[in-house]
């Protein structure tokens, strides 16, 4: 892997004190919980200064009284993957994983990432913001009586529904107002869908993800027992290079840095990838999508958590 740094217990001392940043106040709080659980663990078992913070609505008082050198964000959705805390701890000087403000911000936007890759010219599915006001048929017409109902700023799937008439499209938007004023309703792609990991630069082997949900949901995500993760991914290897290569683009396309996820479906008619949305701070347990890619080119947990922060530390803030 570019520019990791092998071996996990000889290096952990170099970090410093480490604070895991975790909870928080947003939907995806208890999944971020799980993930601070297990980066405060691994990193506990090769023998770091670690601390857990969890983050819980006075995240400038707590992070001002901790005594930390260097943060390990494992927050999940708004307040913690969406700049906010970013702008904390570079107020603070101190470093910290993933990406810097403007990158989180603007990748914790789906509206906004899909009109950055658009003018970049990469594929990513045709979509509405939706308001109150809207031509609910003209609508679903425009995305062929087939789409995808999301809030903007939300994670894990949170307030999605799959669509095909005016009435789901209106009744789909009046759900997910409740979790994000902005929503967005996104042409749906039947085909198969993949995930390709981020670390230092360099795109790990894809996840092709199979669920019996209509989609990869909250539900497929952290309850059912039945979804598939494929590693290798099904694909040839000249495909599987063409998408790492996609994923690798958009990510650095959004200025994202250190490590991070690119969802993506390819067309089952034309094979072509669509870009669905960047994670900036994705799940970060021993079963997680990250952890998972890395574990398929030799890399541990551990080692994985301690690469990252070193990466980190080897920058300034900003």
């Amino acid at each position: 892997m570019a520019g990791t740094k092998r071996g996990a217990i000889m290096t952990v001392t170099e970090l410093g004190k480490i604070a895991v940043l975790m909870g928080g106040n947003s939907a995806e709080r208890e999944v971020s919980l799980n993930s601070g659980r297990a980066v405060f663990n691994a990193l506990q078992s090769v023998g770091a200064d670690v601390q857990a913070i969890d983050i819980q609505g006075h995240a400038i008082a707590q992070l001002t009284e901790a005594d930390f050198d260097v943060a390990f964000i494992a927050l999940h959705g708004r307040g913690g993957e969406d700049g906010t805390i970013q702008g904390v701890l570079e107020w603070l000087n101190k470093p910290y994983t993933g990406s810097g403000v403007m990158a989180s911000a603007l990748a914790m936007d789906k509206w906004r990432t899909k009109l950055v890759w658009q003018a970049a010219g990469l594929n990513t599915p045709k979509a509405v913001l939706l308001d109150q006001n809207c031509d609910w048929q003209k609508v679903i017409a425009d995305l062929n009586f087939n789409a995808i109902v999301k809030p903007a700023r939300e994670g894990s799937s949170i307030g999605m529904r799959r669509v095909h008439s005016a009435d789901e499209l209106r009744q789909s938007f009046e759900y997910a107002v409740q979790f994000d004023a902005m929503v967005l309703a996104e042409a749906w792609v039947s085909g198969g869908e993949f995930t390709v990991a981020i670390v230092n630069g360099e795109a790990l082997p894809a996840i092709q993800l199979k669920t019996s949900h209509e989609f990869y949901d909250y539900e497929a995500k952290y309850a059912a027992d039945d979804t598939q993760y494929l590693l290798p991914c099904g694909l040839s290897p000249e495909k599987e290079r063409e998408l790492q290569a996609q994923a690798l683009k958009a990510f650095e396309l959004l200025d994202c840095r250190g490590w991070g996820r690119i969802d993506v479906m390819q067309d089952q008619g034309s094979g072509e990838f669509w870009l669905l949305e960047a994670n900036t701070s994705p799940g970060m347990t021993d079963h997680s999508l990250v952890p998972m890619a890395a574990r398929a080119m030799g890399i541990g947990f551990a080692e994985l958590v301690v690469t990252l922060l070193h990466e980190a530390r080897s920058r300034k803030p900003g």
